[in-house]
């Protein structure tokens, strides 16, 4: 179905895996465009409660942007660029209310680092580097990549890396909270697979009420408190609310529906 990826749903854990190894996954404006379709499905299909992004092979999630195809562009270009990928793909990640986890076995390069950081959280093999070069070809990040690597790791830090354009290994990213886990990369798929089992586990509206209570904490335009307590008010007239207020009074595992 799609040139660049390969598609996969387990009992509801949908993996997405950039494939193109020869290239060490490289985002081009096809893996882009792929990229935009299936996270549109993403949102449409409900047989799809949560989400992995991985790259092919053993060296690489993605190790950065097919820099051939920037020799073509001016200022309008790269802008459009930018803008395209950040709407159709970045942000559409960040803010799907169906958890995606980036499972990084290997390089996570410029946009490979963006698109890692657009995920809600991510598992690093221990193989896993990091970084933003984009300064060593005179440009900066174009995905949100300033904005989310301060986020994650903070001012200072995100400062040094994104002007440097120093790469960090898997155990510095966990130090810094850039990554949840390291694991060796012979269980990386098991360990992402077990934390999105965990996470189908719970109640559907409850975790999209998560993922958008504390993307609000980041947004200027929101209050984030007022939308978790708007969210926590709504959810008592869901279905698995009262499921779940049940089950625990009769000390028994919930059955949610998502309703």
């Amino acid at each position: 179905m799609y040139q660049t990826l390969l598609t996969n749903n387990d009992k509801g854990i949908f993996t997405i895996t950039i494939n193109r190894p020869d290239k060490l996954n490289a985002l081009n404006k096809k893996v882009i465009e792929e990229l935009a379709a299936v996270i549109n499905d993403v949102y449409a299909d409900p047989a799809i409660q949560s989400v992995i992004i991985t790259g092919s092979g053993s060296k690489a999630f993605v190790a950065g942007a097919d820099i051939s195809e920037f020799s073509t562009l001016n200022s309008r270009g790269g802008r459009d660029l930018a803008e395209r990928g950040q709407t159709l793909v970045f942000d559409k990640i960040e803010n799907c209310p169906k958890p995606f986890i980036a499972a990084v076995n290997g390089f996570a390069l410029g946009g490979g680092c963006e698109l890692a950081m657009a995920c809600h959280f991510r598992v690093a093999s221990d193989n896993a580097k990091f970084g933003q070069p984009e300064v060593n070809l005179g440009l900066i990040p174009g995905y949100g990549g300033t904005q989310r690597l301060a986020r994650l790791i903070g001012k200072g830090r995100a400062m040094e890396l994104l002007m440097t354009g120093a790469l960090i290994d898997a155990k510095a990213a966990l130090d810094y909270g850039l990554v949840n886990y390291v694991v060796p990369q012979t269980g990386l798929l098991a360990k992402t697979k077990e934390l999105a089992e965990l996470i189908n586990s719970k109640a559907p509206l409850a975790i999209a009420g998560c993922i958008n209570a504390v993307n609000a904490a980041f947004d200027k335009s929101k209050n984030g408190y007022e939308v978790e307590i708007s969210t926590f008010g709504n959810l008592f007239d869901t279905e698995d609310a009262k499921e779940g207020a049940a089950a625990f009074m009769e000390k028994r595992k919930p059955l949610f529906s998502g309703r």
